[in-house]
């Protein structure tokens, strides 16, 4: 039997097992559609930026609730946990065994200081990280996408955190799709 290519040609880029990961993840891999991953973050990036460049200026501010996240915070959030998830990706694809510590994701929305930005900025930085998690995906070694690693005290693989990055921004578009603009 031969291992699923990419539309690159390169093996080992395919759905994680349960056991690269925590069950957490689940919640995020599970929305991630079969196919060449690159292919989709790609769709994902385009898709995410016509529903995000209709957003007003004043719109961006907007939350839902009281005590959640302005719209800013919410991409902030996902640009953040994007470059987390990245940089978990190229240690454990380069055979990294320290272990990665969480994060705490509201010390980084409050810290990231998002609502002060200019929303075409975070557009525009959004973009890039995700070009740039594009361009990393496609240089992992086969045999590296099934490397695990240690990440919040979990078993992670690189597989596992690349399925991570496009589940956890797809999770959030829907958020922002039903909650800050009220489509069905």
């Amino acid at each position: 039997m031969t291992e699923p290519t990419t539309a690159y040609g390169k093996p080992g880029l395919t759905r994680p097992a349960p056991h690269e990961h925590a069950p957490y993840y689940c919640k995020y891999i599970e929305l991630v559609p079969e196919g060449d991953l690159i292919a989709i973050l790609g769709q994902q990036m385009e898709a995410t930026l016509a529903v995000l460049d209709n957003v007003t200026e004043a719109q961006s501010l907007h939350r839902y609730a009281p005590g959640k996240w302005s719209l800013r915070e919410a991409l902030g959030h996902m640009i953040d946990t994007e470059r987390i998830f990245a940089y978990r990706l190229l240690r454990i694809a380069r055979g990294d065994q320290t272990p990665l510590p969480g994060f705490e994701q509201d010390d980084y929305v409050t810290n990231g200081n998002w609502d002060a930005r200019p929303w075409a900025d975070l557009l525009e930085e959004f973009s890039v990280v995700r070009r740039a998690t594009a361009c990393l995906i496609r240089g992992v070694q086969p045999a590296a996408w099934a490397r695990m690693g240690t990440a919040s005290g979990n078993g992670l693989s690189a597989r596992a955190a690349a399925y991570v990055i496009a589940g956890h921004e797809l999770h959030h578009m829907n958020v922002v799709r039903s909650l800050y603009l009220g489509e069905r």
